[in-house]
């Protein structure tokens, strides 16, 4: 048992020198790769969180702008219908000034008929008294004429 633990410990005495040299390798590493790689992650870490939160700005810019040309949009598709209505309003009204002067004509045209009529009717009427009356005188003539005279 001696005998391992004598090889026991010049194993540990030769294992010194491979853990100083452990150690140095790891303060090297640290130092040379460790420490500026962790700066360099840490610089693009925060590179990439501020182009995200351009973007982000960006995105909220783009859609500020889409709301408010949305917005024209309505806008004027508004101004387009308000001005078709009032066009549509306007034929309206034309259409419905030109039925009133139409029936207005008409009725002035029924009028004037009517007075041609009844003036026709008088006329009619007069010239009718008048046959009547000489129709009258001469049945009257008749009547009274002797028996056998006109005939």
């Amino acid at each position: 048992m001696d005998q391992t633990l004598r090889q026991l410990g010049e194993l540990l005495l030769g294992a010194v020198p491979t853990v100083i040299m452990l150690a140095v390798l790891y303060a090297l590493y640290s130092v040379i790769v460790h420490k500026p790689l962790q700066k360099v992650l840490a610089e693009r870490r925060s590179k990439t969180e501020g182009a995200v939160e351009k973007s982000k700005a960006d995105i909220a810019a783009a859609e500020a702008r889409t709301s408010e040309y949305e917005q024209k949009l309505r806008e004027a598709r508004a101004t387009v219908f308000r001005a078709q209505e009032a066009k549509r309003q306007a034929a309206v009204q034309a259409r419905a000034n030109a039925v009133n002067e139409a029936r207005t004509k008409a009725q002035a045209q029924v009028q004037a008929a009517k007075a041609g009529i009844e003036s026709d009717r008088a006329a009619a009427e007069k010239g009718l008294q008048g046959e009547a009356a000489a129709l009258a005188q001469e049945i009257v003539r008749r009547v009274l004429q002797p028996a056998g005279a006109g005939r």
